[in-house]
């Protein structure tokens, strides 16, 4: 989950937030501060043109379980969910995957093509 303990932009005339570029884009770290990404992990962050900030995450048991898997745990759920909401309001794309889509090679190459297709909008060859 993403928590920063510096100061949040203030408003600029026009809607935009002090450290602002014209593109949109929200400050970058060095104009937060040294603790803005603390707290921030991710399992990869894809910088697309047009802009676009895509993080996927890929979800295995510790994220939603306690005592090694063994207990859910929906505190661990809700936080989870809570920073992928930060991060959509800070302008990045969040998707996750669970590892079981992932565990198998060949299933796990026809959901990622899939996903690519989608997220890219072209035909992406299935054969590699």
């Amino acid at each position: 989950m993403f928590t920063s303990s510096a100061p949040r932009p203030r408003r600029l005339p026009g809607g935009r937030h002090s450290g602002d570029s014209s593109s949109g884009d929200s400050p970058s770290s060095r104009e937060r501060g040294e603790r803005a990404q603390q707290n921030l992990r991710m399992d990869f962050l894809m910088l697309l043109p047009g802009n676009r900030r895509v993080v996927l995450e890929v979800d295995g048991m510790q994220h939603y379980t306690r005592n090694g898997g063994s207990k859910p745990d929906s505190a661990k759920y809700a936080a989870t969910m809570a920073g992928d909401r930060d991060l959509k309001f800070r302008g990045y794309e969040v998707f996750r995957f669970g590892h079981d889509e992932l565990r198998d090679r060949d299933r796990a190459q026809l959901v990622v093509a899939d996903f690519f297709r989608a997220l890219l909008g072209r035909s992406l060859d299935r054969s590699s």
